[in-house]
């Protein structure tokens, strides 16, 4: 519902037993404005383009309780307002037009739980047919639109008449279940354990039955080659068919790349290895027996935690490469962690998106331009940040290398797995099949740093140091989650800003490790925004399923989005909101290149605010500050790499607000979330082959 709208809303008021007396809605109709203080907040409320506040007071005070019907009838008379000639009256026309013809979905949508951003989405996917294609087939909407799922679709299906075993509906509750499963870090999952999550999903009580149908609907997108089914030691792996060719193609490619890599002879290695450590001589032994790896094998990875020095080796790899005339590329999986490694290095680093020269097409969607036809000129690549790859990135990766192309990914193992599916810098170790080396060297600087003595201390399961004077790293008690909260707001608005002085926006960054409870990300967003970023009169504001985005605020991206070049945790801040042509602009700082991006207001629901982030999303950023609850309401996600990775992002100092029960759980805890992948074992199959 916009501003200046009115509702006709059927129903009866029910008695709530925690919220009191509520009102449980049946039905509901729009119905047009009846007040010209209504028309006028109507069309300036941001989804008619062309039409701000002023615009709209202008209409209405001209044409009064007939502006819609002039709109609808007579659109031309639009240019006898002032201001409006025939290239705006155009554009509003349009923008008017395609939000009737919205309207007409929303109207068919309601009660399905379908906003209006969604309601947008699918009408610029699939236009005029918009309500032809939800009919035809519910289940599409969840798979072709951000932000609508299997139960939304279901809902609609299901009071559309689709029966309960409908092998649309059966084959759609597979699909989702396995992206599902993806999103949280699977790359296939076993049959039986597919199963249970779609009869929970689907509610089904005749078990016996509905096993026997699923297995019949399984088998039959086994046969269009969707799925793909996987034996293995008496288990059957459930894969999208796309996520088994990347598994399977990526264990083959790196093996070619071991083989194939060029050889330098003893004379090359001896020469080059020397002059480089004549260059450098702060080279530890650990750092120079890497480079010698680096020119023996094909595909190396190095991996080390914070303040062993893995900037410098990248550093020295690319000198020793160089000696040797070798063409190296250097990138990373987001372009925060590629910004860092070009300030450190002072060679520029690509996004590994931009290494592959990825390309979006309107009607065509994404995709790379780099690959086995056309790979990239280098005949060595160095990945930085490398535990955020996950398999279908690192398969695009490896189809775009050169035959002969050396391989080298730089990162930490002991951090939390990427974001997308798969665990492939855990995986490539522990097959055994590549070579490997750990640098544990800590130096002497980074020994000072209390964030790096206790980074290393949890990472060995041992209690960090707290409180120690004068140092970077400090705990401050308080078991409370809403006392917690409090004081995290108190650091970020005044203590911190004070005993830096750092930059509210800039420099501290809140992270947490779960999205509810009363020190999740949601709820301090929405107190870090009222603190650091309060309304007022003055301030203009956009609006998103009931949340407020000011001028000035912290927000993310939360998907990749190709067209506008944006990826999933970028963070940005609101340089500028248009009421009149419904878009905001974000103006996203910590990437390769700082630019403006430009939202319609409908596209909010890509971003969140970003005053507190979850750990996951924080990976492959550093910033100068960090502040981050660690309590026992978080008891689920209290792990210790999720804890050691937390406290690795933090470069001048680290703040933990919580109780030492909560930190002794984090710290003991290392059982790491298992995730269904099998390239080490396809990488240990290919070695026995």
């Amino acid at each position: 519902m916009q501003e200046g709208e009115n509702l006709l809303i059927n129903g009866q008021w029910q008695v709530h037993q925690r919220y009191g007396k509520q009102f449980a809605v049946d039905q509901w109709e729009r119905l047009l404005p009846a007040t010209e203080e209504g028309l006028k907040r109507y069309l300036s409320s941001g989804l008619i383009k062309g039409i701000g506040p002023v615009t709209a007071e202008r209409i209405v005070d001209y044409f009064g309780l007939a502006t819609l019907q002039v709109m609808e009838q007579e659109p031309h008379r639009l240019q006898e307002v002032e201001g409006i000639g025939p290239r705006k009256a155009a554009e509003i026309l349009k923008s008017y037009r395609q939000y009737k013809d919205v309207q007409n979905v929303l109207v068919f949508l309601q009660g399905y739980g379908v906003g209006v951003s969604q309601a947008m989405r699918l009408y610029r996917r699939y236009g005029s047919d918009t309500i032809k294609q939800v009919r035809e087939n519910p289940y599409r909407m969840a798979e072709d639109i951000f932000g609508i799922g299997f139960k939304t679709a279901d809902k609609i299906a299901r009071k559309l008449g689709l029966p309960e075993d409908a092998p649309e509906r059966i084959q759609a509750s597979i699909t989702y279940t396995l992206s599902r499963a993806a999103e949280q870090g699977h790359v296939f999952l076993p049959r039986e354990i597919l199963f249970e999550r779609i009869k929970e999903l689907l509610a089904v009580d005749e078990v016996n039955l509905q096993e026997e149908y699923l297995e019949q609907q399984l088998r039959e997108m086994v046969r269009q080659r969707k799925l793909i089914c996987d034996q293995d030691e008496g288990v059957t792996a459930v894969y999208h068919a796309p996520f088994y060719q990347a598994e399977q193609g990526s264990a083959c490619l790196l093996q070619q790349l071991s083989r194939l890599a060029r050889q330098y002879t003893p004379l090359e290695i001896k020469q080059a290895l020397g002059a480089v450590k004549h260059d450098n001589p702060h080279l530890t032994d650990e750092q120079l027996q890497v480079l010698d790896e680096a020119l023996h094998n094909g595909v190396l990875i190095v991996t080390g935690g914070p303040g062993t020095g893995k900037t410098t080796t990248i550093k020295a790899l690319l000198s020793t490469f160089k000696l040797v005339r070798q063409k190296v590329l250097l990138a990373a999986p987001t372009g925060r962690a590629a910004k860092r490694v070009t300030e450190a290095t002072g060679q520029e680093a690509f996004t590994i998106h931009r290494l592959l020269d990825y390309s979006y097409t309107e009607g065509e969607g994404f995709n790379f331009q780099r690959n086995e036809d056309k790979p990239v000129d280098a005949q060595v690549v160095i990945i930085d940040e490398a535990s955020m790859v996950d398999l279908m990135l690192m398969y695009n990766l490896l189809k775009a290398l050169p035959s002969g192309c050396r391989l080298i990914m730089v990162g930490d193992v002991d951090q939390l797995p990427a974001v997308g599916a798969g665990n492939v810098l855990r995986d490539l170790i522990s097959s055994g099949q590549v070579e490997c080396f750990r640098l544990g060297y800590i130096f002497r600087q980074a020994r000072e740093s209390m964030i790096v003595v206790n980074a290393h201390r949890v990472n060995q399961g041992e209690m960090p140091y707290l409180n120690v004077k004068n140092k970077d790293f400090f705990f401050m008690h308080e078991e409370d989650p809403e006392q917690a909260a409090q004081l995290v707001v108190q650091l970020c608005r005044e203590r911190l800003p004070n005993y830096g002085p750092y930059d509210p926006l800039l420099d501290l960054q809140v992270l947490t490790p779960m999205r509810k409870t009363a020190a999740g990300v949601d709820r301090l967003n929405l107190l870090l925004q009222q603190a650091l970023n309060p309304s007022a009169r003055d301030k203009v504001e956009a609006f998103s399923k009931g949340l407020a985005y000011r001028l000035g605020d912290k927000v993310m991206q939360i998907r990749n989005n190709y067209q506008k070049e944006v990826f999933n945790g970028d963070i940005g801040i609101i340089t500028a909101i248009d009421k009149e042509e419904a878009e905001l602009v974000v103006t996203f700082r910590d990437v390769i290149q700082p630019r403006p991006v430009v939202y319609d207001f409908t596209e909010l629901d890509e971003l969140v605010l970003s005053y507190a982030v979850s750990v996951h999303k924080s990976q492959g950023s550093e910033y100068p500050v960090i502040i981050m609850p660690v309590l026992t309401q978080h008891y689920i996600l209290l792990q210790r790499n999720l804890l050691y990775t937390g406290i690795t992002r933090a470069r001048k100092l680290a703040v933990l607000v919580g109780s030492k029960k909560a930190l002794a759980i984090a710290v003991h805890n290392n059982r790491a979330e298992e995730r269904y992948t099998f390239l080490d074992g396809r990488l240990k199959m290919g070695a026995a082959d």
